[in-house]
Order: C-alpha cells, then structure tokens, then sequence
C-alpha cells in the first residue's frame, strides 16, 4: 500500500526470519508531507529489497551449517527512522559460541558495502526527482490569459487518431484546405516535368529556419512529474537538434547549417480543470501566459503543451473532437499543432498540444527502444515539430497535388501503422538520434521522393 501526502509507505507483509533465511523488508516507514515518492523509487526500493535479501541468504547460508541452532524466528529487519539500515546485524540474535567463518565474515563485508551503495543510489534518485521538479518555474495562467485567447486567430493541423473518426477528419482537413485555396486563386504550375504524387508544394508561407522549443507541463505533480512522465522528451528534442534527421527539413526551409533547432526554458503550468475537457481555447490561455512571462515568441519559438494521462482536449467548446481515449465517440485526434496571433505585445506564437499519447489510438506498436510510453511521446512529438518547421500557419509546405495525399504535410505522408490482434498501432522506424536510439516516424522528402529518416 502506497498513501500520498501524509504518507506512509508499506511494501509488503512483514517477512519474519524464519530458520536460517533472513529476509528483509521495508516496514510501516512514515514519509513527511515533503517527501517526494514516485515510482522510479519505489522501484529502486523494491529492488534493494529483492537484491539484499539474496545476497544476505548467500551470506548467512556459508557462515554457519548451525542455522537452524540460531533461534532467530519472530525477528525482522525493518528501515529505521533516519532510513540508515536496511539489513540484519549480521550477529543479531547468534549464540555467543557461533561465530560465523571467515568466508562468511568476507560475504558479510560485502554485503554491508552493497547495502550502503544502495541507500546512496536510493537517495541519488530522490534527489533527481526534486532537483528535475525543482527546476521547472511554474506559471498560472489568468483570467486576462483567457480573455485575450478567445480573442486570437489561431490555425492548426491535427494527427489523426488510429480509428474510424480519424479517418474522417483526414476527409474534413482535405475539404478545408481545398476551400483555402480556391479562395485565393492559387493555382499549381507544374510544367512538363516528372511529377512524384508524394511530393510537397510550396505555398508561399513561412517556415521555421531556426527555433528554440519550449515544453510546457500541465498539472504535473509527484505522481506525474514534469518531463519523466511521458518519458524523456526533453532529452528527445535535445537529440532531435542535433541529429542528422532534422537536416531532412532544410530542403525546405533553405539553410543547411547546425544546431539551428534547440531546447529552451521548459516551465510547469497549473490550470483549472472542469467537468468538461479542455479546448484549444485553453491551450492558447496556457500558451499565452507563459510566451508573456517569458518574452519569446514570433516564429524563433514553438511551445509544446504536454498534458497528463486522462486529460481530454477538445478543439472547442462543442467537445465533439476530441482527443479522448476514454470517449470514443468524439475520439478524432493524437495531437497537434498550430500558431495564433493575439492581440497584444505576444503577438505570434507557434505551439503543439501533445496529449498522453500511450493510449491505444495514438501509442506506438511494443518493444521499441524506449518503451512504449516514452516512444509513443518521442514519435508524435518528431511528428509535430517537424510538420511546425515546415508548415508554421498551414500555408508553407504540403501536397496539394488532387490525389490521395491532398493536404498532407511532411510527417502525415509517413505516418505508417501496423496491426496486432485488434489493436492498431503507429509503426516507427529505429532511428538513432546522437548517441540514444528512438522509433520515430520517417518525414518525407522530396530529393529522395519518399519517406527518409536521414536527409
């Protein structure tokens, strides 16, 4: 049983040492209202348990042949209250006569090394879950945030979830873009040339020559900690830069150079949360407040809003699409992304919304490098910043070729799925980003006319 807050945490029944087998346990140990508990401690707590009993039975099994003489039923280890042991006297409750041997006393040295090795690597990685909590300001939007959001014209381009609504909005988006351009008199002057149905038009638009990316995290707590719960995004983005695969996008934004695409300030949002799901309206209030507080926007920045497992978001106040796993009929959309212009010293901002995206529908197919849950983020995420780089507003780079692709952009047209039972799921490719291997998406490019994952 693990309680937050005024916590107490128990792992297990009490293990008493029976005969010759001790075994240790963790123990009714009170945490103050200050303790940050997660799970990646009490996995590390439960494999110091698990390692220190098995080594302690290794030691205790060659001191002696006399165990069962010891008496030592009914005892117990327990983690005392400055958490400085977390093993047996290794003589607690021995007959003075029973010494153990000098073979057992060597196991016993190292025994007490690795225990204390364990409680260092144990409190290394609470400090890690503070300090990575810690370093996050924390910005809360308000009400002229809000006001000033509905005021804002905003465009944006969504994934498609794995399911029938997906299919329809694709089918919607088609429509839309389609009206967009007859509205203006666009044209396409193809010549005489090969034409490739997958390629990318240009349209006129801007695109993100360089860009510093900033991850916004909404509601994060100790149970859902910023960055660690969708995995390791930061780091992804950090990669992401400076990686051979983000050169694919300079065929189209025209400068080939390093290090143009960065990781920023990453900041923790607390936003009011209601019996309705968000809607996009919301996501620009969060957007706002933090590109105010921050100074950076214009098309130098995009803001990637991260939302916690069971958040549902909707692109307005209708709620009918919807990223809502839990809703499947207004289940439409993974992600998205897009850019707004409000009304005061802000100005343009560019922006993604990156639900929780291990969800069925959205995640990526088991066994990838990562595993599922941070992949799942990893791929979406590649998705959107890219597609943001090459199609900022939606009037930059995407086919326009009346074919099957119409109003794709440049991760849609690589966005493959594969099948396993019922289950649909997205189908990355193992791509390796710097030194950490990813599965993400191939992006399409037009110099080789198909989907890549290097330029």
């Amino acid at each position: 049983m693990v309680e937050f807050g005024r916590t107490r945490l128990s792992i297990g029944p009490p293990l008493y040492l029976r005969s010759w087998e001790p075994s240790v346990i963790l123990r009714q140990k009170a945490f103050s209202r200050k303790t940050v508990v997660t799970p990646l401690l009490l996995a590390v707590i439960q494999r110091i348990q698990l390692g220190i009993y098995s080594f302690a039975k290794q030691g205790y099994a060659s001191a002696t042949n006399l165990g069962p003489l010891w008496g030592l039923d009914r005892k117990f280890c327990t983690v005392t209250a400055a958490l400085r042991s977390i093993a047996c006297d290794p003589e607690a409750g021995l007959p003075s006569l029973i010494r153990p041997s000098q073979k057992g006393e060597k196991r016993m040295k190292r025994f007490h090394l690795l225990r204390s090795a364990l409680f260092c690597l144990m409190v290394l990685c609470v400090l890690a879950v503070v300090l990575n909590a810690a370093d996050k300001a924390t910005v809360t939007p308000g009400d002229a945030d809000r006001e000033i959001a509905k005021q804002a014209k905003s465009v944006y381009h969504a994934l498609p979830a794995r399911n029938e609504n997906g299919d329809a909005l694709r089918s919607t988006d088609i429509h839309r873009k389609l009206a967009s351009k007859s509205s203006s008199g666009e044209h396409d002057d193809h010549g005489s040339g090969t034409r490739y149905e997958g390629d990318l038009q240009y349209h006129g638009g801007a695109v993100l020559q360089s860009v510093v990316s900033h991850n916004i995290y909404v509601n994060s707590s100790a149970l859902c900690p910023p960055n660690t719960c969708w995995g390791n995004p930061e780091q992804f983005l950090k990669d992401y830069g400076k990686s051979d695969f983000v050169h694919i996008v300079d065929q189209y934004t025209g400068l080939n150079s390093d290090d143009r695409y960065t990781l920023g300030t990453s900041v923790a949002v607390n936003y009011p949360t209601s019996a309705h799901p968000y809607t996009d309206a919301d996501m620009l209030a969060i957007v706002h407040a933090v590109a105010l507080a921050s100074g950076e926007s214009g098309y130098g920045n995009i803001y990637h809003v991260f939302l916690t497992p069971g958040t549902d978001e909707c692109f307005d106040a209708t709620y009918s699409v919807c990223y809502s796993p839990d809703n499947g009929p207004t289940f439409y959309f993974c992600a998205y992304h897009g850019s707004a212009d409000f009304n005061d010293s802000v100005g343009h901002v560019v922006y993604s919304v990156e639900p929780f995206q291990n969800v069925g529908g959205c995640s990526v197919k088991p066994g990838t490098p990562n595993g599922q849950l941070a992949d799942s983020t990893n791929n979406v995420l590649s998705h959107e910043e890219t597609e943001a780089i090459t199609d900022p507003d939606g009037s930059a780079w995407w086919n326009s070729e009346c074919n099957g692709l119409y109003g794709q952009e440049i991760g849609d047209e690589c966005s493959f799925i594969t099948f396993a039972g019922n289950n649909v799921y997205f189908d990355p490719s193992a791509v390796r980003l710097g030194e950490h291997k990813y599965a993400i998406q191939p992006e399409y490019s037009n110099r080789k006319h198909g989907c890549a994952t290097a330029p």
